[in-house]
């Protein structure tokens, strides 16, 4: 083979080049590390159509702080990415390098919808969040739900149900409660609690459903309906709660009268509604 001159050129040729391809990548890697290149700015922006309200550069600095590797070339921009997503109150973030020192971060930030349980915050993607409640705006009311884990999504969904029903009456949902055993509960703008029951809907399968009842938008439907006429029989007298979980109508519980009205004028205090 050796006495091939073909084979040895060829081979010779090779072995230059790829001592030519190895000196160039190592003067590429030390070029590449050389303190020119070293990132001298971070620039925050926030995703088209918004506006950065919660998230600052000094909040970026303070978690950034020592979990950032890396110049211009050598920084990877996947870790950089789940870095900068592990500041508060950010969403998402994407990044990219503007020539020769600098990363553009462009940031889509945390849009709350209401409190979550004890400690955290539901975003209007049904996503549970974790941030400083303390940092909102001081005008800013969240109605607050609390469920099961990973009942958030199904909260979000009943929740935006509830406010389509009742908009009409001019009430909102305060609160909004899961249970466990996927029963519901809310509580209106005017301090009224509805019982709701069970959900037949719900991802979790019921099995201690009653019979014939009603899905959840229909009991709502049931109930909107009816309240104008049943307002209408009160005489002026608040509903405290509402039951309903019946098949074929709904209870009510009233507040007591004040003293010194009439009691017989006053309707129960319990009643059912068909």
């Amino acid at each position: 083979m050796w006495n091939d001159a073909r084979t040895t050129n060829l081979i010779a040729n090779t072995l230059a080049v790829l001592a030519v391809v190895a000196m160039l990548a190592a003067g590429v890697a030390w070029v590449a590390h050389r303190p020119y290149f070293t990132l001298s700015a971070i620039e925050l922006e926030a995703a088209p159509d918004t506006d950065l309200r919660y998230v600052s550069p000094e909040a970026v600095r303070a978690v950034i702080a020592r979990r950032f590797q890396g110049n211009f070339f050598t920084v990877d921009l996947d870790q950089a990415r789940e870095v900068f997503e592990s500041v508060p109150w950010v969403r998402r973030a994407s990044i990219r390098r503007i020539w020769p020192d600098t990363l553009r971060v462009r940031i889509e930030e945390q849009q709350p919808l209401a409190l979550w349980n004890e400690n955290q915050m539901i975003n209007t993607w049904g996503e549970a969040f974790t941030a400083n409640t303390g940092e909102l705006d001081d005008d800013s009311t969240l109605p607050q739900f609390s469920g099961p884990e990973g009942s958030e999504g199904l909260v979000v969904q009943r929740y935006a149900e509830l406010a389509r029903w009742f908009a009409p009456l001019d009430l909102h949902v305060r609160e909004l409660d899961l249970s466990p055993r996927y029963a519901w509960k809310a509580t209106l703008s005017n301090d009224m609690v509805l019982d709701l029951g069970r959900d037949p809907g719900a991802d979790a399968p019921d099995p201690h459903g009653l019979p014939g009842a009603l899905p959840f938008a229909a009991r709502i439907q049931r109930f909107v309906q009816a309240w104008p006429a049943v307002t209408s029989r009160l005489e002026g007298r608040s509903v405290t709660q509402a039951d309903l979980r019946y098949p074929n109508g709904f209870a009510l519980a009233l507040a007591p009268l004040p003293e010194g009205h009439s009691k017989s004028k006053s309707p129960s205090t319990s009643s059912k509604k068909r």
